[in-house]
């Protein structure tokens, strides 16, 4: 069975909301999904699953949440990340995504095989960003 990870930090539930609908579209046969806020999360979660989704909200100059995120995302450095296939997500309120991109930059360097383009959506996710997240779910659960 495939083992895929969807971990997360969120402040006000949007990014919660996103993983949740991560999760769901990866439950496709043949799959087994653990969801995990990042504060229970280990990098060794995202080493032994097959594929991880990350996600983490923009916050103050559209950087990672540097309580827990950053740290949680700085601990990846690693060999053992080195062609792990890698979804990232978050939601945001303010700026055109930088944060993604970097973060996104920051995995390649890592050496992840970031396999989708970063999913933002503008704060509550609707209807069509839930649906988005769904799709990015079931592109990470086939790939």
């Amino acid at each position: 069975m495939k083992k895929l990870m969807v971990i997360y930090w969120s402040g006000t539930g949007n990014t919660e909301k996103m993983a949740e609908a991560i999760a769901q579209g990866a439950k496709i046969d043949g799959v087994e999904v653990q969801l995990k806020n990042v504060r229970d999360a280990s990098a060794e979660d995202v080493f032994s699953a097959e594929a991880v989704a990350l996600g983490c909200p923009s916050m103050g100059a559209e950087e990672l949440e540097d309580g827990e995120m950053e740290p949680f995302v700085e601990s990846l450095n690693s060999e053992k990340i080195k062609d792990k296939p890698v979804v990232l997500f978050g939601s945001y309120d303010w700026g055109d995504g930088q944060w993604m991109r970097n973060w996104e930059s920051r995995m390649k360097d890592y050496g992840a095989n970031v396999i989708a383009e970063g999913l933002i959506v503008n704060s509550t996710p609707d209807a069509s960003g839930l649906n988005q997240c769904r799709e990015l779910g079931e592109k990470l659960a086939n790939y």
